[in-house]
Parts: structure tokens; C-alpha cells; sequence
């Protein structure tokens, strides 16, 4: 039996059902002043929406059961992977700041919920009356339409993809413990600089496409809510592309490489690992970063030989997210040799 709960769509309970969820966990986590159950806990929120929805729907259908599996699959992956990640580091040096602080970490907490109850969007409309339900105008179209295949591939990729990148980084941290100044390159992260953000967002594309494809059964206001849900793979490539994915990691990184070579700890020749011969540090960051797709997984030579203005547009490697010496250089140095002061004071 569909059960209606405050509107026709689910987000209004969704959304509800986040808010506590997510305030539920900022307590535990501000209480014990940890941190190593934020990501955990924001994956376990975006399986029960999916399991609520589905249930509320009462529209077993296949699409909807297959898109709400993708959910889960990505939620348990997800999270399971995190929480032993974090209680292995022991926790996220990202937060030891802002533990202490009330407001900013409440402030991260409620980003999580924003963050989850967008991602879940998809989903959320999909299993609503006003989507699946036919008393509501609803129906299920046939599943297996061209959305539907588009929507399925792409989720594999992208599923595959991120997972592959986050257990070989681990282990290539962890296991295979390289060479000091030796770039992260197993695997998939030979041929992407960060594959992991690039299966999140392809799979996210693949869960709206497939919720997409009932698009032509669904009631006229179903229909444009399951256009709108195209905010949850846009919010998701906007976060990625330009906040708090690839800015936060990229341009540090280079800078770190940049530091090794310049900076006041100045490291000496490092040894040769992998098709990274350079024994300069920041030569080695360079020649890496020249020939390394930053998103989208591609052949190196072939990546080479592609012409710069392609690579920063169609291929995501903007300007902004790399390391210019001639810019950045002297005030990164200046920062460290003030940090080392400071350090030995």
C-alpha cells in the first residue's frame, strides 16, 4: 500500500528524516570529540532514505528496485570503507580544528545533510506516488529504455571506478609503502589523477538517468521532478570540480612536490619508481601532472600529445587547480620557512 507522508514527492519527509539523522550524529560526534563516523554516517542516512522511499512507494518495480540498490551498494561500500579507513588512521586530520568548535562543526554536519538528501534525489522521486504510483498519474514505463542502459552503464563504470581507486591508494599507501616522493600511481591512478572523483560523478549521472527513465509514465508534476533531480549529479560534479574535491587536493599536493624541491627541508635526489625517473621533486610533479588525465581515466601517451586547451576545458584540468610557480612559488616558501620558525621556537 502507498503511504503519502507530507507530500507527494518524499522530500519533505526525506529532508526531515536527514535533518535528524545528521543532528543525531554531529552530537555523538561532537560529544566524544571524533570524527571517524562522518562519512560512515552520511552513507548509512542516503541508504535508509532509499529503503524508506522504496518501501513508502510500494512500487517494486524493477527500475526502482535497481535504482534503489545502486543506492545501497554505493552507501555500504562507502561507508564500510571509510569507517575502517578512519579507525585505522584514527581519525581525519581535516577536523582537529574544528572539533572544538560548536558552530563549524555543526556547520559540516549540516552540509552532510544538504549534501545526502541532494544525492538521494533521484531515487527519492522515483519511488514517490507522484512518479510510480498510478492513482497519482503514475505508472512504470518498460524498463530497459536507452535511459535506462545509459543510466546502468555509467553507474557500473563510475562504481567500479571509485572503489578500484580507493582500495588501491590505500593499499599503495599502506601495503606497497614506496619510495619517499613517489606519486600515487597504481593501478587506475596511472591513467586519472583522481579517479575516485570521477567514478562519484559518473555514477551519480548513471542513478538519474535510470530514475529518468520513467519519465514518459510519470504523472505531468512527476515528470519535472524527475527532471529536477538532475541537481544530484550537477551539485555532485559542482562540489567535486570546484570546492571541496579537487581544489582541496590538487593544487596542495603539487605544492607539497613544489616545496620538496624549494622549500626549506629540501629533500635530496629521490629514487626512480615506476615510469617516475625524475630525481627532482617537482620536476617529477610536473612531468606527472603533463602527462596524467585529472579526471576522466586515458591512455598517457595519449593524454600527452592532446592539445593544452582541450585538456583544460573538455577534460577538467582548469588552471586554477594547478600549482604555478612563478605565482605561487615565493609565497610558499615564505609560509613554510614561517612554519619552521615557528615549529623550532
Amino acid at each position: 500500500m502507498v503511504v503519502h507522508v507530507l507530500d507527494d514527492f518524499y522530500l519533505s519527509i526525506t529532508f526531515l528524516i536527514s535533518l535528524g539523522w545528521q543532528l543525531l550524529g554531529f552530537g555523538i560526534a561532537f560529544g566524544l570529540q571524533i570524527d571517524t563516523i562522518t562519512d560512515f554516517w552520511s552513507a548509512a542516512n542516503a541508504i535508509f532514505l532509499a529503503v524508506f522511499t522504496l518501501c513508502c512507494g510500494d512500487a517494486y518495480y524493477a527500475r526502482n528496485v535497481v535504482a534503489s540498490v545502486f543506492v545501497i551498494a554505493w552507501g555500504v561500500r562507502l561507508g564500510a570503507f571509510q569507517l575502517l579507513r578512519m579507525l585505522k588512521m584514527g581519525g581525519d586530520t581535516r577536523f582537529d580544528e574544528m572539533r572544538s568548535k560548536p558552530l563549524s562543526f555543526l556547520g559540516f554536519w549540516t552540509f552532510q545533510l544538504v549534501w545526502v538528501w541532494t544525492i538521494t534525489m533521484p531515487v527519492t522521486v522515483l519511488n514517490s506516488p507522484n512518479s510510480s504510483d498510478p492513482v497519482e498519474g503514475g505508472g512504470n514505463a518498460r524498463f530497459g529504455n536507452g535511459k535506462d542502459v545509459v543510466g546502468i552503464i555509467f553507474f557500473a563504470v563510475g562504481f567500479v571506478a571509485e572503489a578500484l581507486a580507493d582500495v588501491q591508494k590505500y593499499r599503495f599507501k599502506s601495503v606497497t609503502k614506496p619510495p619517499k616522493g613517489a606519486i600515487t600511481d597504481a593501478g587506475i591512478w596511472k591513467y586519472s589523477r583522481r579517479p575516485n572523483y570521477f567514478g562519484e560523478i559518473l555514477l551519480w549521472w548513471g542513478v538519474w538517468l535510470l530514475a529518468l527513465g520513467n519519465s514518459t509514465e510519470a504523472s505531468p508534476r512527476g515528470h519535472d521532478a524527475l527532471y529536477g533531480a538532475i541537481f544530484s549529479p550537477l551539485i555532485t560534479m559542482a562540489l567535486l570540480l570546484f570546492l571541496s574535491g579537487i581544489p582541496l587536493a590538487e593544487k596542495p599536493t603539487q605544492q607539497k612536490y613544489f616545496l620538496m624541491s624549494h622549500g626549506p627541508d629540501k629533500t635530496g635526489a629521490l629514487e626512480p619508481w615506476h615510469d617516475q625517473t625524475e630525481p627532482d621533486a617537482w620536476d617529477r610533479m610536473k612531468a606527472f601532472r603533463e602527462r596524467t588525465s585529472m579526471l576522466v581515466p586515458l591512455p598517457n601517451g595519449f593524454y600527452r600529445r592532446l592539445p593544452k586547451v582541450v585538456k583544460s576545458t573538455v577534460l577538467f584540468d582548469f588552471p586554477f587547480y594547478n600549482f604555478d610557480e612563478a605565482k605561487d612559488g615565493t609565497q610558499a616558501i615564505r609560509e613554510a620557512e614561517d612554519k619552521k620558525n615557528r615549529d623550532s621556537a
